[in-house]
């Protein structure tokens, strides 16, 4: 998980909670199985309140290793919050299933109105990238400095894999951007039309997002790649993949050697 994170004011992180829909309405669900469990003491039996208790404790113990494990192999904040709340969710309508079956299909029913009605935050930083337009950028790419690197990502944030990725970029740019290589992002969601322009079909949404290096007005390099069949390569995208596909490393010790 990225640095910023790890080192970011836990009081920042409670007043988004609080201000994010998405959170907030997460949080009511959570806690709202504290009421429900205090009712339970005193309706189910000595037998089944014990039973409840050491399944709670499995379940407990269950998310705290998959959370670890996340934790650990996780590149961003999103993604790691996304999966969590996942597998809270599995867990806590497993344990209200335990009480009543009524009771987790109401959980069930909650997560479900959740996800339809709000979606994830996005990463919020820009880091050095641009916000551009299809327009804009094809002025870049032809009537700018033909001899700079452009390199583009785009996305559209209705889409989870996008959301989970959306810190990748801006922390790449701030990064490896200097007066060779630009960043900047075109939100597909808002430009539709503007995919096929770029080689970019939006029939099947997994294809964002998707990035393509641009040097002298031509797109260069693209992930996901296309193969003889016109067919996306689906692997997980990651800030290591992204440098390691369009050598980003090579291209910031171009600049500084002058090349």
């Amino acid at each position: 998980m990225s640095s910023d994170v790890r080192d970011a004011n836990p009081v920042n992180w409670m007043n988004r909670m609080v201000s994010e829909p998405f959170y907030l309405l997460h949080c009511l669900a959570f806690f709202s199985y504290i009421p429900v469990r205090c009712s339970a003491a005193n309706v189910l039996s000595p037998l089944r309140l014990a039973h409840l208790l050491l399944r709670e404790i499995q379940a407990l113990l269950a998310f705290c290793v998959l959370v670890a494990v996340k934790l650990v192999k996780t590149e961003s904040w999103e993604a790691f919050v996304g999966d969590t709340l996942f597998y809270a969710k599995i867990f806590l309508a497993a344990v209200a299933l335990i009480m009543d079956y009524h009771l987790a299909l109401w959980y069930a029913l909650a997560f479900l109105v959740i996800y339809i009605i709000v979606q994830q935050p996005a990463y919020g930083g820009l880091g050095t990238t641009s916000q551009l337009t299809p327009l804009q950028l094809e002025t870049l790419l032809t009537e700018g400095n033909t001899s700079k690197f452009w390199m583009v990502e785009f996305r559209s944030l209705s889409t989870s894999s996008c959301i989970r990725s959306s810190s990748f970029f801006p922390e790449l740019s701030i990064t490896f951007s200097n007066k060779n290589l630009s960043f900047g992002t075109i939100d597909l969601g808002l430009f539709p039309n503007a995919a096929e322009k770029f080689g970019i079909t939006l029939e099947s949404l997994h294809q964002l997002p998707t990035y393509i290096l641009f040097h002298d007005g031509a797109a260069i390099s693209c992930l996901p790649e296309i193969d003889s069949e016109a067919k996306f390569f689906d692997s997980p995208v990651s800030k290591k993949l992204l440098c390691r596909h369009f050598e980003l490393d090579k291209l910031l010790l171009d600049y500084i050697n002058g090349k």
